[in-house]
């Protein structure tokens, strides 16, 4: 008998034809995730297994394992063999003395001289027979014993099925850039489109001196969380200082938003071409700021060239963004009070719904070529 921890996928099983190219994937990410334990990765019948882990990392290797997109369900199980007596001897270890349960029976291998049914009827019979005080309930048990008879001659007995991240895995959908900021809608953004497969690397703008190196960690703070989900990232940063005080002395205040986040996108796409990135991701939510009216933007997104500019936050409300940045573990470092670059020089009155026209006017003020290219003489690079 052996403990095994048993990972089962999500959406790769419709994939056909092509399904090995995202197992492959899956195992990958998998193997990253598990990488700093001592332990084994093994691929049998759809499902994969960690073994020879050491009993007190099962919990850490499982919280590792629920951030790998792709991952459906996860199993803490003994590995045994099919015949009854050893059955019964792993589901004693899982059952409790007192209380009401049932057992849940499933055969992949069809050849099993016992159905479903029968294997659940037996191993219930002995289990009652053992536990004098427990007693049957397949409505509303206590707990449940799950009995899987697989096709490779072993039986897999276990008792719960952890919730995975789902999705798809990460490197099988391109490769997008995040405009990440300190807050707590471009994680969740970078996330979101993460569990579609894609790879994120993330383009932070930075106001530095008017903003401190206190939110710079904060950024990087956040980019090491997303991390944990992308299998790593590249997080790249941009000081756009004197793009914010060439706006400032030069054009109406009322359009500085508007106008920085313009630069921003500039940036943000040739930086994107220079990497290989195939698209753009923002956090912005529609109607939430100033900036985010479709207004606004469609005033930055007219910049964008090239590149398709994702934005899989704009339906959803703060409530649901703050459910999802809890539920990721970013929601304590994005509330930090460390002020990012759109808050130097803000106005008191920002436009809400700029007009293209009275941007452009405005724009034409700026050396844009000059101020952009100053602004890629500072980016720096830092590996998560």
């Amino acid at each position: 008998m052996e403990k095994v921890i048993i990972i089962r996928y999500s959406e790769i099983y419709l994939k056909g034809k092509n399904r090995g190219f995202f197992e492959r994937a899956f195992e990958t990410n998998l193997r990253r995730a598990v990488k700093s334990f001592d332990c084994t990765l093994d691929k049998q019948s759809g499902r994969y297994f960690v073994r020879n882990f050491q009993e007190e990392e099962t919990e850490n290797v499982i919280e590792k394992l629920k951030k790998v997109f792709g991952a459906h369900t996860i199993s803490i199980a003994y590995e045994t063999a099919t015949d009854m007596d050893s059955i019964f001897e792993a589901a004693k270890l899982l059952s409790r003395s007192t209380g009401t349960f049932k057992v849940e029976s499933q055969r992949g291998d069809k050849k099993y001289p016992l159905t479903s049914i029968e294997i659940s009827k037996e191993l219930g019979g002995r289990l009652l027979a053992y536990f004098k005080t427990l007693k049957v309930d397949v409505h509303d048990p206590s707990f449940t014993v799950r009995v899987d008879i697989r096709e490779n001659g072993v039986a897999l007995v276990f008792a719960d099925y952890i919730e995975g991240a789902n999705g798809m895995p990460v490197g099988t959908a391109g490769k997008g850039l995040l405009l990440l900021s300190g807050g707590i809608d471009s994680p969740v953004a970078g996330h979101m489109m993460a569990k579609r497969g894609m790879n994120v690397d993330c383009l932070h703008f930075h106001s530095y001196p008017y903003t401190n190196m206190q939110a710079k960690e904060k950024v990087v703070e956040l980019a090491t969380i997303l991390s944990e989900y992308t299998c790593g990232t590249n997080l790249y940063t941009v000081k756009v200082t004197h793009i914010q005080e060439a706006i400032h002395e030069k054009c109406k205040p009322q359009y500085m938003i508007t106008l920085l986040r313009r630069f921003m996108y500039r940036i943000a796409e040739r930086h994107a071409l220079n990497i290989g990135a195939q698209c753009l991701i923002t956090g912005e939510s529609l109607g939430q700021v100033a900036s985010q009216t479709i207004e606004g933007m469609t005033s930055s997104n007219s910049v964008v060239e090239t590149l398709p500019v994702l934005r899989p936050l704009v339906g959803f409300d703060k409530n649901e963004i703050i459910e999802r940045s809890v539920k990721m573990g970013a929601y304590e470092t994005s509330i930090l009070p460390f002020e990012d670059c759109c808050t130097v020089f803000l106005p008191d009155f920002p436009a809400i719904r700029p007009q293209t026209k009275d941007i452009l006017r405005e724009e034409s003020k700026l050396d844009v070529e000059a101020l952009i290219e100053e602004a890629f003489t500072s980016i720096e690079k830092i590996k998560i």
